[in-house]
């Protein structure tokens, strides 16, 4: 076997290796872990998520959410079995509109009122197990 031929494969043993160790990720809550699938619709002024039979994820998702709006309307229907599911919302301009545990069910308002833009949605998961499921919605 040549030197170039034996670098060819030892490069692409190594490449193997380092896409597998990506694609498995680390421990509970990797993106890319089975056991964890959101479905989550992203739309201008309606962001939805939902996850059922979700187990032990520790995990912060960040979204984008356009809002056309300076106020939107929050509905949880979470159930905890185990850990911690917070939601925070900032408008536009990075003000903290909105800080839950998604343990409480029910419809709220954010406040104080937002700069109409993009808006983020910060899902932060710690050992969590459960279900999730929220919208969030422009309001007038």
């Amino acid at each position: 076997m040549n030197i170039q031929h034996s670098r060819t494969l030892r490069m692409a043993t190594l490449f193997a290796t380092l896409l597998t160790l990506f694609i498995t990720g680390c421990g509970s809550g990797s993106a890319l872990n089975p056991v964890f699938q959101p479905q989550v619709a992203n739309n201008p002024d309606n962001f939805q998520f939902q996850s059922t039979g979700v187990q032990n994820v520790t995990q912060t998702l960040q979204y984008t959410w356009p809002n056309s709006g300076t106020h939107a309307s929050v509905n949880q229907a979470t159930t905890v079995t185990t850990g911690s599911a917070m939601l925070q919302i900032r408008d536009s301009q990075g003000t903290v509109v909105y800080n839950s545990d998604l343990a409480l069910n029910g419809t709220f308002p954010t406040a104080p009122a937002g700069q109409a833009g993009n808006w983020t949605i910060l899902l932060t998961l710690s050992n969590y197990s459960g279900t999730l499921n929220f919208r969030v919605q422009m309001a007038p």
